[in-house]
């Protein structure tokens, strides 16, 4: 089995106005995210997903061009099954003369952003290629699942303090949820202000239902120390990415200072950056963002990390259904995976991309038994919303 085709499509949804949201990032008028083909000349393809980052839409283009004429060159002709030598391919660049199979590669330069999560969407694709070629699910391929559904969270939570409350219910009453997420920072104005909508949130919710705080890292470390003392009694399941991800010493110094768990991790590139914050002890909960990190090989990575901290995995999973699917994946077979991101905000890449969907039953999401990811991609959908003008 050889690959014989490479294509990422930087796909653009818009969303409609009354459905858009307001967050630390601004009104999002669209959902953006790079969709990856990789193509056997045995017949069978994969997919895959790749991000510029979380809430970025300006860099698709170039990412997807990234995978189209850098990575594409490198990965025709190679055997899809070689996940691990080809992740390390396209890490490295070829030195000049020397093939790639004898593993002669110096580091390339873009160590992070783009590069590694043109990898991550490519990444993903063989993965899916893997489990195909096996007619096997690829959560069978990581170790086994360890259970039939996951748990998941309902993740939005952007209204007002008079509102919170019925929100995060609603979320509650659609999927059987038992965990919600909502956001804070900046968006509000002060920590104060933040405060209180989690405390509207938390006497609409009652005593029984979990519920987690987003700040994306927003805040200065007297900020978050100041929300974390504010909310301390509300009995917050976990307080997510603080402070900048630039800043993983403040971090470690929010997490010292608060008897609330901290998680964080969307933001980051590679193992290594989560071993970096598992050493300055600075997260309980690490959430990589497959389609950002590295993709599935290093996510298993990232898990060895959570694992051998004593430390827990939450995948990142506000994206499409590729790197959804990937995540679930992942989480269920991992021994430090322990629940599920699920997005209630509009989101076609998850719900309308794919033949197949992901429904939420009394709060928990079930594993397809279908082969590799268990995906069908709606080629309708990347001709709609597929952007023009990415190079190939």
């Amino acid at each position: 089995m050889r690959i014989s085709r490479v294509q990422a499509t930087w796909c653009r949804v818009p969303i409609p106005y009354d459905q858009q949201h307001t967050s630390d990032f601004g009104r999002v008028p669209t959902f953006d995210s790079v969709i990856v083909r990789v193509e056997t000349d045995t017949g069978l393809t994969g997919w895959g997903e790749a991000k510029a980052g979380v809430g970025s839409a300006a860099a698709c283009a170039g990412l997807a061009a990234i995978i189209n004429q850098d990575y594409a060159p490198l990965l025709l002709g190679q055997d899809p099954r070689d996940i691990t030598r080809l992740w390390d391919v396209m890490y490295n660049t070829p030195r000049e003369g020397y093939a790639i199979a004898r593993g002669h590669a110096l580091p390339q330069l873009g160590r992070r952003g783009l590069s590694i999560s043109a990898i991550a969407g490519v990444d993903v694709a063989l993965w899916d290629i893997l489990g195909k070629s096996l007619g096997v699910p690829v959560w069978r391929l990581l170790g086994g699942r360890r259970a039939e559904r996951m748990p998941a969270y309902a993740s939005g939570g952007w209204a007002d303090a008079t509102k919170i409350g019925a929100q995060l219910k609603g979320y509650c009453d659609k999927g059987g949820f038992r965990a919600v997420k909502m956001r804070v920072g900046v968006m509000d104005g002060s920590p104060a202000a933040s405060a209180a909508r989690v405390r509207a949130a938390r006497e609409a919710l009652g005593p029984e239902i979990k519920l987690m705080a987003d700040a994306h890292g927003t805040w200065t470390v007297a900020e978050a120390r100041a929300f974390c003392r504010m909310v301390e009694n509300l009995d917050l399941f976990w307080f997510e990415e603080p402070v900048s991800a630039d800043d993983k010493h403040g971090l470690a110094e929010v997490r010292r200072c608060s008897t609330v768990p901290i998680s964080t991790g969307e933001s980051e590139f590679t193992r290594h950056d989560f071993r970096e914050i598992a050493e300055l002890r600075a997260a309980d909960v690490l959430q990589p963002d497959l389609a950002i990190a590295g993709g599935l090989t290093e996510g298993l990575r990232i898990s060895a990390i959570a694992s051998a901290f004593n430390l827990r995995l939450a995948p990142h999973l506000w994206s499409g259904a590729p790197a959804f699917a990937a995540g679930l994946h992942l989480a269920a077979t991992q021994s430090v995976g322990f629940i599920l991101e699920y997005s209630l905000g509009h989101n076609p890449m998850l719900h309308d991309l794919i033949e197949e969907s992901f429904p939420v039953t009394d709060g928990h999401v079930a594993l397809p038994d279908r082969p590799g990811l268990g995906i069908t991609v709606r080629e309708s959908f990347l001709q709609q919303y597929g952007q023009p003008g990415v190079p190939t």
